[in-house]
């Protein structure tokens, strides 16, 4: 069997951030939307040339007989509600060979929300010896079928903004040969590359806040950020805590400008606790930043955001960092240089450099 990529049309940007206005609130906003953006647009014009090669290649039907028996019989008989995982390689004989239903409280990669049955159309497209459909039609049933079904499964809570996109999974082309035609909607969390990220529990269960645990630091490529890797990599920023605004508002959804208020002084705090010294950020000459939430993330229960460390450019993006925070760092492969101590008695702290002042 095989995968569409994430493409949900009514959102382009699966990440929901907004063009950036060059704040320490808004920086990693509005970079992602550049990086996700140009994935997106990556995607359709890589379909439309005809396919690609990676873990998420999709593939001119020549190139698609692979899948054992066993796991197109496994991906028959899934049903609404089960998770599915298997071993993924970048190797096109090898991927997906050994599909399996899991239970949702372990890892896994696609949460099935609706079988879409081919064979009820009243389409020769489909019928028997019909030819396997290529990207393009398969990406058209997908956005067709698949967004309104996982909005459906979720009670119409699907956070556009979330870590959650709507996939497609589809029989291999010998599952197609044998006669198989039911496709699977389903839920998956994507890395910017396209390549999907393991998650634990069901969607329906979980807050799709599209956030990282307190330790992680995030790629960089090209001054935008990628996928989470180790600190000792590369990377666009680190996250130093998760915040639950539900815990702070509890009712209608806080404002942006209540949002910050709260999270000025919880984000500086968490800063402080993580770096081990309040003066450590000044010091290393990074900017403390978080996220916002949206109306339309509230509505479908999203409560998280993340605090993050980073370093600005000039140019708008992110420089490049290497190291954890909490020791010895190089931003562009340079040791930061401490700004001048702040004098006795000064009222204002002096901003950080590469963002305007919080607020």
């Amino acid at each position: 069997m095989e995968r569409m990529p994430h493409d949900d049309p009514d959102s382009p940007d699966r990440t929901g951030r907004t063009g950036p206005r060059v704040s320490a609130r808004t920086t990693r906003r509005g970079l992602v939307a550049v990086a996700v953006g140009a994935v997106v647009a990556a995607i359709a014009t890589i379909a439309i040339a005809g396919g690609f090669d990676g873990n998420d290649a999709i593939r001119p039907p020549g190139e698609q007989n692979r899948a054992s028996s066993a796991a197109d019989d496994e991906f028959a008989a899934t049903s609404a509600g089960d998770c599915l995982t298997w071993t993924p390689s970048a190797d096109p004989e090898q991927d997906r060979q050994d599909v399996a239903v899991v239970d949702c409280s372990d890892e896994h990669l696609f949460e099935v929300v609706a079988p879409v049955d081919l064979s009820t159309y009243p389409s020769a497209e489909f019928g028997p010896g019909a030819r396997f459909p290529g990207a393009i039609r398969l990406a058209e049933l997908r956005d067709e079928h698949c967004v309104d079904a996982a909005r459906t499964y979720l009670d119409g809570r699907l956070d556009p903004q979330g870590r959650f996109g709507v996939g497609l999974m589809f029989p291999s082309e010998n599952g197609w040969a044998d006669g198989e035609r039911t496709l699977r909607c389903g839920l998956q969390y994507s890395g910017t590359s396209g390549s999907l990220l393991p998650f634990t529990g069901s969607v329906r269960e979980l807050d799709q806040s599209n956030v990282f645990p307190a330790g992680t630091c995030i790629g960089i490529e090209g001054n935008v950020p990628t996928d989470p890797v180790d600190c000792a990599q590369p990377h666009a920023f680190e996250v130093i805590s998760v915040v639950d605004l539900g815990a702070q508002f509890p009712g209608a959804m806080p404002s942006v400008e209540d949002q910050d208020e709260f999270l000025t002084g919880v984000c500086t705090q968490a800063s402080n606790e993580y770096l081990g010294d309040p003066e450590a950020l000044r010091n290393k000459t990074l900017t403390l930043f978080w996220d916002n939430l949206d109306f339309d993330s509230w509505l479908a229960g999203s409560r998280s955001i993340n605090c993050s460390i980073g370093k600005e450019t000039d140019a708008g993006g992110f420089a490049s960092i290497t190291g954890s925070a909490r020791g010895d760092i190089l931003i562009d492969g340079a040791p930061p240089v401490a700004p001048p101590p702040i004098g006795e008695g000064r009222a204002e702290p002096v901003p950080l450099p590469g963002a305007n002042p919080i607020n």
